[in-house]
């Protein structure tokens, strides 16, 4: 069982374990030991977004990595996806971000990039974990590490977005309220777009260490949905505090998820004879009004647990080269390795130029089916293990037979259970979705 690694990286409250200075410097330490491969000088990436904690435990793991010998590059705040690009491109042994990308200030996470610019697999992250409660073998004291920080890595990051979109592609006459969560993008997400010619109206460029997805950002898109309707402006894109997800909502406010946007960009590249893999990835959690969707158009939906890592493996068993989640996680891996929100924005606003139609029409693909989504916390204990909870679950399964779905799932990052369905009597996915979690209340109690 692992202990410190969750769905996405290492994540938690800040000075509590695991989120400590101490443990980020093991998990420098043993990160450092584990990549320590061949004879060459070896190098690891260092991004954060806005948190403050940000500084503590960026200064706690360059001394873990340059005590086992690595050198240390530091580029400050930047999306998780650039660290990916930067990882690769740096020709580094390792990348690391740090944030804990939509939770509040209060929190913060460690997320880990192999040289080819993808996250760790489970087997990496494990070999991590156990070397984490050894004794390092450090470095003598000529062979410690370097560090130093670069200046131009934001710039470098810039231009592989902007080298997504073909040179005749500009944004010029497009007004876009852009909102970027007081998080890592702040600064590189308004350039990307100024510089291919939109009017952009910046929101959440103002970070002062404690303010990050507070009460903006994809989860959190109201301020967004008002400003796009008093500018009177064409979009309004919203990202999260690392920068690899984002949320849109059109010219009247209505927001649009990841799965419309998955739509619009697997049908318009299946149209130009770019769509890879015969369809597009996505998780459980997608709706069924997307796979209704692609099927009608000879295309599949293929489906993952949660968790954009496991969409990402997906993509590279099949040979896909789009895939996402509702959430906005967006992965086209013609251009990146991990999710990019602004760039996945970029791929929309070039359908939106093309097809010279208002967003409200452009990014509406499909119409949902009604689904239910609700949270049980719980204090301890495995309550779908319960014969009362399996019953009732065998019960919903049974109720929405052909016309829906049911996924039950333990968050990775919280003790909570997530019950979820969908269908086409939204009457029968509340009723389901209602008598489960009153099952799992009772087991957790």
């Amino acid at each position: 069982m692992r202990t410190f690694f969750g769905t996405d990286g290492i994540r938690g409250l800040t000075n509590k374990a695991p989120m400590t200075a101490e443990v980020a410097m093991r998990v420098g330490m043993a990160a450092g030991a584990h990549f320590l491969r061949g004879d060459h000088k070896h190098r690891v990436v260092i991004g954060k977004d806005t948190r403050l904690s940000g500084y503590m435990l960026e200064n706690a793991l360059v001394a873990g990595f340059t005590s086992v010998g690595m050198d240390v590059v530091q580029v400050g705040p930047m999306p998780t996806p650039a660290i990916a690009m930067l990882t690769r491109s740096m020709r580094a042994d390792l990348g690391v971000m740090i944030s804990a990308s939509h939770n509040p200030y209060h929190d913060n996470g460690i997320k880990l990039f192999g040289p080819d610019g993808y996250k760790l697999s489970d087997a990496d992250e494990a070999a991590i974990e156990r070397l984490l409660d050894k004794s390092p073998r450090l470095a003598d004291a000529a062979h410690i590490g370097r560090a130093k920080r670069i200046d131009d890595a934001r710039g470098r990051y810039i231009h592989a977005v902007k080298q997504s979109l073909p040179q005749t592609v500009r944004l010029d006459g497009l007004r876009i309220v852009l909102d970027c969560a007081n998080g890592a993008a702040y600064n590189s997400a308004p350039t990307v777009f100024w510089e291919l010619g939109a009017d952009v109206v910046a929101i959440g460029v103002n970070p002062n260490g404690v303010n990050i997805n507070d009460k903006c950002g994809s989860t959190a898109p109201a301020l967004l949905q008002e400003t796009v309707v008093a500018s009177g402006a064409d979009i309004g894109i919203a990202l999260d505090g690392d920068a690899d997800r984002l949320i849109v909502v059109d010219e009247k406010g209505a927001i649009v998820d990841g799965d419309q946007i998955m739509a619009l960009i697997g049908a318009s590249w299946a149209r130009q004879g770019r769509l890879k893999g015969g369809g597009v990835v996505a998780t459980v959690m997608s709706n069924l009004g997307l796979e209704r969707f692609l099927n009608g158009r000879g295309l599949r939906l293929e489906r993952t647990k949660v968790g954009d890592r496991y969409v990402l493996e997906r993509m590279k068993e099949g040979g896909f080269n789009v895939g996402g989640e509702q959430s906005g996680h967006m992965i086209l891996s013609d251009h990146a390795t991990t999710g990019d929100g602004t760039l996945a924005a970029l791929q929309l606003l070039a359908e939106l130029v093309v097809a010279q139609r208002p967003a409200s029409e452009l990014l509406h693909q499909f119409d949902a089916v009604p689904q239910l989504l609700k949270n049980v916390r719980f204090a301890g204990g495995k309550p779908l293990d319960d014969k009362h909870v399996i019953a009732a679950i065998a019960e919903g399964e049974a109720a929405l037979n052909g016309r829906g779905r049911l996924v039950i799932r333990p968050s990775g990052t919280e003790p909570l259970i997530r019950v979820m369905a969908e269908g086409d009597d939204a009457g029968e996915v509340e009723r389901v979705v209602d008598m489960i979690c009153d099952a799992v209340r009772a087991a957790a109690t």
